[in-house]
């Protein structure tokens, strides 16, 4: 019991086995351990593992993306217990694919790695309007919008969307981050957003955007 098969859940998230990773989650419910735990120790602990090997270029896009799929299958039976117990999630995040554009697998990816390291994420999907976004923010009362784009003609929503964010007051009490392969560092500092190169550093912009609107 205890840390050896907190290491067992860690490895079957790397591994990206599904089955074996909610057999073991469910295997430690039924020994009295709660899904708070189980989450911090097991599957978050397994997903920080994959985010670091996939920024050192260990891991690539497949493997990640199947260890996101184990991490979520464990979620299935997780999710339910946290919301009846109440655990508060690291922060809310609300993601989506900028108007024009229909590529989702990077903001999928995104969405995966920061619900597995406790974020809750709404998600809006793709082709989403500037204003789905702000409406979206000021109902759900969110501090970070995720904007992907994958196309250079419709990285310019996410320049039209900042500017009516700030035309309807939302601006300064939301912090933006984009990503995506045309999207470069200078392109986010132009617009006035925070850029990720990929979805492990995203979910580490997004811890440290919190720190700041906590501090």
């Amino acid at each position: 019991m205890g840390n050896a098969d907190f290491a067992q859940l860690q490895d079957a998230i790397y591994s990206g086995d599904s089955d074996k990773s909610l057999s073991i989650t469910e295997s430690i419910l039924a020994e009295g351990i709660d899904a708070k735990t189980i989450l911090n120790d097991g599957l978050i602990k397994g997903m920080d593992k994959v985010g670091v090997d996939f920024k050192n270029g260990d891991l690539f896009l497949p493997e990640v993306l199947l260890a996101a799929r184990a991490m979520k299958s464990s979620m299935t039976v997780l999710k339910p217990l946290l919301i009846k117990s109440g655990v508060k999630s690291s922060g809310k995040v609300i993601l989506g694919t900028v108007k024009g554009d229909i590529h989702d697998i990077g903001k999928n990816l995104v969405g995966m790695m920061l619900e597995g390291s406790g974020f809750e994420i709404i998600d809006l999907g793709n082709d989403v309007e500037p204003e789905i976004f702000i409406d979206m923010a000021i109902k759900e009362n969110c501090k970070v919008i995720g904007m992907s784009a994958m196309l250079t003609t419709t990285m310019m929503m996410m320049k039209e969307t900042i500017i009516k964010m700030k035309d309807r007051g939302v601006y300064d009490k939301v912090k933006v981050m984009v990503g995506g392969a045309p999207v470069t560092p200078q392109f986010a500092e132009e617009i006035g957003a925070f850029y990720s190169a990929n979805a492990s550093e995203a979910v580490d912009l997004a811890k440290k955007l919190f720190s700041m609107q906590t501090n």
